[in-house]
């Protein structure tokens, strides 16, 4: 049971990529979201709380198992979450994708006010939360652009 813990933690091993393990782990979220893209408002929201949580609960539990230090970077549930929620009520356009992706990824490397206190929650949450407001960030960003473009 234990190699499920790290494959999921680890977004089925990109967490292992040499280089840019949370690139690589929010490329998962890309491929993910083309699976979800159709679903209405609502089931999707529910599954990106249902997702939240358990990425919380499969941080803590890796990080226990395999880790042992804090918000390891080999774990990327948090950045294939965020980047989720950075598409939420996005259309799917190839252009939308690329700029949310950016977005997020930019946010979630320079940890705007209060990304930063977020990753200091004890286990799991620390792990998580940060990424979650940061798919936030990048969902509000992309909302304005959208109105503009």
């Amino acid at each position: 049971m234990r190699w499920l813990v790290k494959f999921l933690a680890t977004g089925f091993y990109t967490g292992y990529t040499p280089i840019a393990p949370g690139t690589a782990g929010s490329l998962i979220g890309v491929i993910i979201y083309l699976g979800m893209y159709r679903l209405s408002w609502l089931p999707y929201l529910l599954i990106l709380i249902a997702l939240a949580f358990f990425g919380i609960w499969i941080s803590n539990k890796a990080t226990i198992y395999f880790f042992k230090e804090k918000d390891s970077k080999r774990i990327v549930i948090d950045e294939i979450v965020g980047f989720l929620i950075a598409m939420f009520l996005i259309p799917l356009r190839f252009k939308f994708i690329v700029v949310v992706f950016l977005v997020f990824r930019v946010i979630d490397i320079l940890k705007p006010f209060p990304l930063r206190r977020l990753e200091k929650l004890p286990g799991g949450w620390g792990v998580m939360c940060d990424d979650l407001l940061a798919g936030v960030y990048a969902n509000l960003i992309m909302q304005i652009i959208r109105q503009f473009v």
